[in-house]
């Protein structure tokens, strides 16, 4: 697997190395191209967050959003999600995708699965678009209310203006063996974060400029009635299997077993497609998943499946010094 040479050094890396100074090549030049207007970019009239990360695979930017989200709520403010909807064949596969609302019941297959997560939470509108400008002002057309966007995993989406921009990084693998894709899993080089406002370190440790998340859970619900609840001693005992196509699975089964439950983990690709066959395990009484994976599965779910529902939790200095800067930039641009 390909993966595996990203945090590490092989002989592959002869032939990985030259393709990624050509990647590097090309990133360098599409952006300088951005930020001398040879590209055009639009500016919103509202302020925009841009949530991201320089490596690929997970590092926990859906629940930092969610989590950025509920604090702008708190705030007074009206937030609104944009995102390209990776997975969705709607919404980033396809030539010519237009712009498409996210509602809790959507199908994960056409709008992808984040941005499914994300709307069942029922904070605020989702839309999603390969075309991020395309789906902010679709979104502001449809909810004028709206007054600030986060847009989730845009950080290398110059077409649409930032005012505010956090990059999220593994605290666990940080930056791999620290090349550029494909011979490693960074999309730019480890010197972009010094330019973010803000840097969030999942789990680990932070250091000065850096704020540290964590991510609590303790709780499932069950996926084929979700008011039903389960506690960690009430699932204890049984023959479990654990499930996870993200972009990080290790960080969900060691999540499990720092809660003290044993089970057999089956990991998959980022973003997989789950059939009801992928899950059938023999004598598993309890199947535990994350929610990214579980609004993939609610179609085919049995009283088995069990999900663990997620929160990030940062310091709320970071808020303060988002909303800050906003504002300030919002009263510029009106």
């Amino acid at each position: 697997m390909l993966q595996w040479h990203w945090y590490h050094i092989s002989p592959l890396h002869l032939v990985l190395f030259p393709i990624s100074l050509l990647f590097l090549l090309v990133s360098s030049i599409r952006r300088q191209l951005y930020r001398y207007g040879i590209f055009s970019s639009i500016r919103l009239p509202i302020p925009v967050i841009v949530v991201g990360n320089i490596t690929v695979g997970g590092t926990g930017k859906t629940p930092l959003t969610l989590w950025l989200a509920e604090q702008l709520l708190a705030d007074g403010w009206h937030p609104g999600i944009i995102s390209r909807g990776f997975g969705g064949s709607g919404s980033g596969s396809g030539s010519g995708s237009e712009p498409q609302v996210v509602a809790p019941e959507s199908d994960p297959e056409l709008v992808g699965d984040e941005p499914v997560l994300m709307a069942q939470r029922n904070l605020c509108p989702i839309w999603v678009s390969r075309d991020r400008p395309a789906a902010a002002l679709a979104l502001l057309a449809a909810h004028p209310e709206c007054d600030v966007i986060i847009s989730d995993d845009g950080l290398q989406h110059y077409r649409l203006r930032r005012d505010f921009d956090i990059v999220v990084v593994d605290g666990q693998r940080r930056f791999g063996n620290g090349l550029l894709l494909p011979a490693g899993p960074m999309r730019e080089l480890p010197s972009r974060i010094a330019k973010a406002d803000a840097i969030v370190i999942n789990g680990g440790t932070a250091s000065q400029r850096e704020y540290l998340m964590q991510l609590e859970g303790i709780n499932f619900y069950n996926l084929l009635n979700p008011e039903i609840t389960a506690t960690v001693a009430e699932i204890k005992g049984v023959n479990i299997h654990a499930v996870a196509g993200i972009g990080h699975p290790m960080r969900f089964f060691n999540h499990l077993r720092r809660l003290g439950l044993s089970f057999t983990a089956h990991p998959y690709p980022d973003h997989h497609h789950f059939s009801e066959g992928d899950l059938e395990y023999k004598g598993a009484n309890a199947l535990l998943m994350t929610e990214k994976d579980a609004v993939k599965c609610r179609a085919y779910a049995d009283e088995k499946y069990w999900v663990l529902r997620v929160d990030a939790h940062l310091d709320s200095a970071l808020t303060q010094l988002i909303i800050q800067k906003i504002t300030r930039n919002g009263s510029q641009t009106t």
